[in-house]
């Protein structure tokens, strides 16, 4: 596993654990319909592209012609 699909499982993971704290804090409620579960989806989504190396915003990106690599 590379460095870049470990950086997005744990950004994932820690996105996905700060919005179940603050639900059973109390302090936000995602029984509603609200902003939060965009969060929710980009956590989602880092995480599983991190396991399964399928990311729609890299299709996106390569398709509006944004050089891959590393850039150094």
């Amino acid at each position: 596993m590379t460095v870049e699909r470990t950086v997005r499982i744990i950004a994932g993971l820690f996105i996905m654990i700060s919005l179940l704290l603050a639900h059973l804090a109390g302090t936000v409620d995602m029984s509603h319909i609200s902003w939060l579960w965009l969060t929710a989806f980009v956590g989602f989504n880092l995480f599983q592209s991190g396991i399964t190396r399928f990311c729609p915003m890299d299709i996106m990106l390569k398709k509006a012609g944004v050089k891959t690599g590393c850039g150094l």
